[in-house]
């Protein structure tokens, strides 16, 4: 096909008279020169309605001809017309979503290994791009029709979102909140960001006395997650939902940095509600969204790690409300798919990990990360089993499920088998005999032992272990990443032995990790020479502040997660404890600094908001184990068992020119 349509549907409440104009995009029409939705009309009318392109329905009312989910077959969804009949004596629209259910939410799948081909066709609607869409909506002729909360439900066939989720998961605590609590929420509330009366996301940081708001005025993706976690743990999954859609519409499909394309699927780092003249009109204003994918960031990186959190929180949205057709839509299994085909697309680099710049992740500025640093592998993983229970198996998923497999197993294997460190290991680094040129060379990687550094060896406790931050030829990043060995705690990227390693070893090193304030982004810092070199001198990464050693307590929600997943609660506690005695008082604050994090962050913002959605979560956590066990993983053995990089494998088969020959006649 030469041109393609597509299907729009938003559920956004209160739903208003919007048309989204679609140019030039092959799924969801998103212009190429710009990322700002116009709203042709602004008054709101009825909460739900239906977008579709006119000329798809038949002149006898018959059925809507869409692509089927095997993305390559069309489907008759009869029901829809039944919809456009139906409207025009109704006083409410329906919004149809088409019915799809996941073969993977509960059950772990196989498939065969070692698949290359990972493309898949995209969404159409026939008709090509030139068919006017219709907007078929119900406005309200009388005053007070719609009540606030109808939840009205036809049998049409159809699976209809519903924005009220009494029922499904306790809404309230039934404790009585501390005063810090309090102060807490109010500050999250206040956080809030609005498109069009409805809830979006949370500013980065509101400190009502900064004069200066840079970026931190914007939603970011990273930023907003414990946010989100704390609203659908509250009861209040409105504000998660429509971030999640919003955001999929600001997939990339523009130029950016010196007019270089970023792959399809990328997520933006961040976003802003900007209100702008409407059509050149000064009288009349809309509101747009305006994305941020890197080109206006400090290093002008784009984020690696925006679409990985977006799968993780969708996936967290449906295990907490129980929605699960959010995930089912179309448009949503078609940001999935884009997403990791973005992942999983080959390149040179022959591992299985993610290779990636540095500044692409949380630690957002030159700290020698860039290659395969830890933290992204962990969420690369986690991203990839959320995907797995999350995709609507049809004849189109297929190849894409088997890479999807394919990568776990091999991740996994190369993440356990190379990245950890213990006493034992540290011992075996020390005694390798470098250039080996064989395949079966026990140094693979070429490390040299005396790259092994001095405060390690009397740093590392005789029981424990953690991740490196880094593997690359001839190079082992030794520092300790929290971030990236707690979500390989989370989503079992570690063995269970290797996942309470880590924890032993947080738990003996707690005077360096936690201290006055936890946690350390990172142990130890760079200084001196090394942080000159590595850093390029970086006046706000200075030793033992911001990234390069400084202590964050937004880390204690995943603290948190991960404690509870191994049966520790009292040390997740415990750190939260330590938090609760200044975190108030000193304004939630962004970071801390010094070696035991006993100062503010020089240039730490106040009032920071995943500071404040941090501390909540990992309240809401504690009491409410049984929805932690929501967002963990356990070990997948039948993935185990499929591993294609075992350590049992048999000497590769080698190729010999005979075969090739043709053969006498």
């Amino acid at each position: 096909m030469s041109s393609t349509s597509s299907i729009g549907i938003s559920t956004i409440k209160p739903f208003c008279r919007i048309l989204i104009s679609y140019k030039g995009s092959p799924i969801f029409g998103v212009s190429p020169h710009k990322h700002k939705f116009k709203p042709i009309y602004q008054r709101c009318y009825s909460r739900s309605r239906i977008i579709v392109p006119k000329s798809s329905f038949s002149s006898n009312g018959g059925a809507l001809c869409v692509s089927g989910l095997d993305w390559s077959q069309s489907r008759n969804y009869s029901s829809i017309s039944r919809v456009h009949n139906s409207i025009k004596g109704s006083k409410r629209g329906i919004l149809v979503i088409p019915r799809v259910a996941s073969d993977f939410r509960n059950e772990s799948t196989s498939v065969e290994a070692h698949v290359n081909d990972k493309s898949f066709e995209l969404i159409y609607v026939q008709g090509g791009l030139n068919i006017k869409p219709l907007v078929i909506e119900n406005v309200d002729t009388g005053l007070n029709i719609v009540k606030e909360q109808e939840n009205r439900v036809e049998d049409l066939n159809t699976s209809v979102i519903i924005d009220d989720f009494t029922g499904l998961y306790e809404r309230k605590n039934e404790r009585e909140l501390t005063e810090i609590e309090k102060e807490a929420w109010k500050l999250l509330r206040s956080a809030v960001v609005n498109y069009y009366g409805a809830p979006v996301g949370t500013v980065a940081a509101n400190d009502p006395a900064d004069k200066q708001s840079l970026n931190y005025d914007q939603v970011f993706i990273r930023d907003f997650v414990p946010s989100a976690l704390a609203f659908l743990l509250n009861g209040e999954a409105e504000i998660v939902k429509n971030f999640l859609i919003h955001t999929l519409q600001l997939q990339s499909w523009e130029k950016t940095v010196d007019c270089y394309s970023p792959g399809q699927g990328l997520m933006p780092a961040s976003f802003k509600v900007r209100t702008v003249p409407l059509d050149g009109n000064s009288e009349a204003l809309e509101e747009v969204l305006d994305p941020d994918f890197g080109e206006a960031a400090i290093g002008r990186v784009a984020p690696v790690d925006s679409g990985l959190w977006w799968i993780i929180l969708l996936r967290a949205y449906g295990k907490i409300t129980g929605d699960y057709s959010l995930q089912e839509r179309v448009d949503v299994q078609t940001g999935i798919r884009l997403i990791l085909s973005l992942c999983l697309s080959d390149g040179f680099d022959m591992f299985p990990t993610l290779l990636v710049t540095d500044g692409s992740c949380m630690i957002d500025r030159r700290m020698g990360i860039h290659g395969h640093p830890l933290e992204i592998q962990a969420l690369f993983y986690s991203a990839l089993r959320c995907s797995r229970e999350m995709l609507v198996v049809n004849d189109g998923t297929k190849k894409l499920v088997a890479a999807i497999n394919n990568r776990l197993s091999s991740l996994s294997f190369h993440i356990r088998e190379y990245y950890w460190v213990d006493i034992l290991k540290i011992n075996e680094i020390y005694r390798y005999t470098t250039e080996e040129y064989s395949t079966n060379a026990v140094n693979k990687f070429n490390i040299y032992p005396d790259q092994i550094p001095s405060w390690l060896v009397d740093w590392i406790p005789e029981t424990g272990g953690y991740f490196i931050g880094n593997l690359q030829p001839a190079h082992m990043d030794f520092r300790f990443f929290t971030l990236g060995n707690l979500w390989a705690i989370v989503s079992s990227l570690g063995t269970p032995k290797q996942n309470e390693g880590i924890l032993s070893l947080i738990e003996a090193k707690w005077d360096d990790l936690m201290s006055h304030m936890p946690i350390k982004i990172c142990y130890p810092a760079l200084e001196s020479e090394e942080w000159r070199i590595i850093t390029g001198s970086d006046p706000k990464n200075t030793p033992w502040s911001y990234h390069n050693g400084g202590s964050w307590p937004t880390l204690l929600w995943q603290f948190t997660l991960a404690c509870i997943k191994m049966g520790k609660p009292d040390l997740a506690q415990r750190a939260i404890n330590l938090a609760e005695k200044r975190i108030s008082a000193d304004n939630w604050p962004e970071y801390y600094d010094t070696k035991g994090g006993r100062f503010i962050g020089k240039q730490a913002r106040l009032f920071q908001t995943w500071t404040i959605a941090g501390f909540l979560t990992s309240k809401l956590l504690l009491e409410k184990p049984e929805m932690a066990s929501l967002l963990f993983w356990e070990e997948d053995y039948e993935l185990l068992e499929t591993c294609v990089c075992a350590l049992s494998k048999p000497e590769r088969k080698k190729c010999t020119r005979s075969s090739s020959r043709p053969q006498a006649s």
